[in-house]
């Protein structure tokens, strides 16, 4: 913005736009920017001989296969966070959870930092559910009981089965735990001894709610069994991915290498997934004697495959903004349409009450912080005679119900 047109926000009374920084604009984009170098890096060193040559290899089957594994895998995922959401009090059917999990998926592969999708989808369901705080968790904790599976399952791998890490995380691993085991014991040391504060009550309430929606009898057996089934999903599309790359090692060997490319995508160093995913598998299938090329070629086609199995997001989003527009912009929000009597215009018709999301299936709960606002405004709103009488001129006060307007009552 220049000068003068500083001046003449400021002479107009308006505060000129924050301008941003070069600076603040690079660290927003430092992951993405980080994952394009690191490709590029990859691409000259290795040329793109067997880039292409694996892309080449793609064919009906293949993508067929990519899609039937992304349905199991996502329907899983959506019954997961379906079950979470339901750990918290809030209401999710399954066929909305899938819907909206394909566009997750979607949007997580074709955008930027992979995790848009996931921001998303857990903003819209919270806003619909009447609680955005708690549908904001319900995303955040079915996404950390991926990544619990994802750990535990990947350390006992490269702890047993043979893959270029396993000497180090051996050696590794017998200091890892007493490090957790005295990290605990300093958190609660420090817990006990200091007073509580609003934080901390913040913290421990958050605990709870993760510890009912996760670990209680009734929710821990379906997310655990369904966690590993979608790990199982991931490392099968990736033995996928070798075969059509063009390698032939064992599913054995794969498995510890796929742990690692699994591992590296979860690094916030990527475009839409990719960067860290290319480079560990590089190295990893170079350190395993099957060719840096290899693994490069097998992390692209695995990219290639996973985009494909989240192509039917792209249909959920063309549903739904169709839905928008058949709906019209009048009724994503605003003024509600059925005003009293004297708030609306003449000759003008009362309409029905428009849902907040076009197209939104999601039940409010009953006894949600919605419902519970409805109900008191319902109870204790005043009687329409009341409104009509409080809003005339020059009178301001409150006259009782039944009672004429008197010179006392002012």
């Amino acid at each position: 913005m220049s000068a003068s047109a500083v001046r003449a926000e400021t002479a107009a009374g308006r505060r000129p736009a924050p301008r941003t920084q070069p600076t603040t604009r690079l660290r927003t984009h430092w992951g993405t920017l980080a994952g394009v170098a690191l490709l590029a890096v990859l691409l000259w060193r290795t040329g793109t001989g067997v880039l292409w040559d694996g892309l080449r290899r793609l064919d009906g089957t293949a993508l067929s296969a990519a899609l039937g594994i992304g349905l199991v895998t996502t329907v899983l995922s959506a019954w997961r966070w379906a079950v979470v959401a339901r750990g918290l009090g809030i209401r999710l059917s399954l066929g909305p959870a899938v819907a909206d999990y394909y566009r997750a998926l979607f949007l997580n592969a074709a955008l930027p930092g992979g995790v848009l999708g996931d921001v998303h989808r857990a903003v819209r369901h919270g806003r619909s559910a009447g609680d955005l705080g708690r549908g904001v968790r319900a995303v955040v904790l079915e996404r950390a009981a991926g990544q619990l599976a994802l750990f535990g399952v990947g350390a006992a791998v490269l702890l047993v089965m043979p893959s270029p890490v396993r000497d180090s995380v051996r050696q590794i691993a017998p200091l890892l735990g007493p490090a957790l085991l005295g990290a605990l014991a300093v958190g609660l040391a420090l817990r006990m001894n200091r007073a509580p504060t609003r934080r901390g009550r913040a913290l421990r309430a958050t605990l709870g709610e993760a510890r009912t929606a996760l670990l209680s009898r009734r929710a821990l057996p379906g997310i655990a069994v369904s966690s590993l089934l979608v790990l199982a999903g991931h490392l099968a599309l990736f033995v996928l991915a070798a075969r059509v790359a063009g390698s032939g090692a064992s599913v054995a060997v794969l498995t510890p290498l796929a742990v690692l490319a699994l591992l590296a995508m979860g690094l916030p160093l990527n475009v839409a997934g990719w960067g860290p995913r290319e480079g560990v598998t590089a190295w990893a299938f170079g350190a395993a004697g099957l060719g840096a090329g290899t693994g490069l070629g097998v992390a692209v086609v695995y990219g290639v495959l996973s985009f494909v199995a989240a192509l039917p997001g792209v249909a959920v989003l063309v549903v739904r903004w169709y839905a928008g527009l058949r709906t019209g912009p009048g009724s994503a929000g605003g003024a509600p349409v059925n005003a009293p009597e004297h708030a609306r215009a003449p000759g003008a018709q009362p309409q029905p009450e428009p849902r907040p999301y076009p197209g939104r299936p999601y039940p409010r709960s009953p006894t949600g912080p919605g419902a519970s606002v409805a109900v008191r405004i319902e109870k204790y709103a005043p009687k329409e005679s009341a409104r009509l009488a409080s809003s005339s001129f020059p009178f301001s006060a409150e006259p009782s119900e039944g009672r004429p307007m008197t010179p006392q009552s002012v």
